[in-house]
């Protein structure tokens, strides 16, 4: 079976044009072994006014409250058995279904395992909760409190406020389930029998206790023999 991870975070104002660069690997996220890993970059929906996604996050950390999410994120795996230009089909596809026209960027990254060398192809996608609805606004104005009998006089709507957490849980495991099929769809589309699950090991009846993350640092502490028994472990 081929590996799944979808991560879902929101961000802060203050945090949206930084976070753009790096996974831009921009400014300075530019420096060090991770500027290498940048394999494909892209765009879209940016609202009439703003022409470039640096000038779009920036106003959002500007105009957003300060209690309000200034960008979500949505970061994915990518199926080791697809090729580069198949990863990207596949990236814009989940955009296009999941984001649809709100305003977004995204970055598809190949760096290599620390542990044991591998690609591990994954990709960051950011967007707003604003929907543009096609009026003219200066930049900052694009994120004020919406005005819904004058929504000129307003900023844009967002599709995110109302909703109750039982919903929003609701929304999470939808998505899951969303990306595992598609993923699934391309991996069947360019002849791979393998097939990923969006479900937990215990709803799926798996008795496999998680593993614990180790950074590049702990991997570094580890003796040969430490290394050689978490590969033979996670091959089976």
């Amino acid at each position: 079976m081929a590996l799944m991870h979808i991560g879902i975070k929101s961000g802060k104002p203050g945090k949206a044009a930084d976070h753009a660069d790096y996974i831009l690997r921009e400014g300075p996220h530019r420096k060090g072994a991770k500027s290498a890993d940048l394999i494909h970059q892209g765009y879209g929906n940016l609202p009439p006014g703003i022409e470039d996604p640096r000038t779009f996050w920036k106003a959002a950390d500007k105009g957003e409250r300060i209690n309000a999410a200034a960008y979500r994120e949505i970061v994915i795996s990518l199926p080791s058995e697809l090729t580069p230009q198949q990863r990207r089909e596949l990236v814009e596809e989940f955009i296009d279904r999941e984001i649809a026209a709100k305003p977004h960027q995204f970055a598809i990254h190949c760096p290599n395992a620390a542990l044991g060398g591998g690609e591990q192809p994954h990709a960051h996608i950011m967007f707003s909760d604003r929907i543009p609805d096609g009026i003219a606004r200066e930049p900052k104005s694009f994120f004020s409190r919406y005005n819904a009998k004058s929504p000129e006089r307003g900023g844009c709507r967002k599709d995110s406020g109302g909703r109750d957490p039982i919903t929003l849980r609701e929304e999470i495991v939808r998505r899951r389930e969303n990306w595992a099929t598609l993923q699934n769809e391309y991996l069947e589309k360019y002849g791979h029998d393998s097939k990923v699950d969006h479900r937990s090991h215990r709803d799926r009846g798996i008795a496999w206790a998680p593993e614990r993350h180790l950074g590049p640092a702990a991997i570094r502490a580890l003796t040969v023999e430490q290394k050689d028994a978490i590969l033979q472990s996670r091959a089976g």
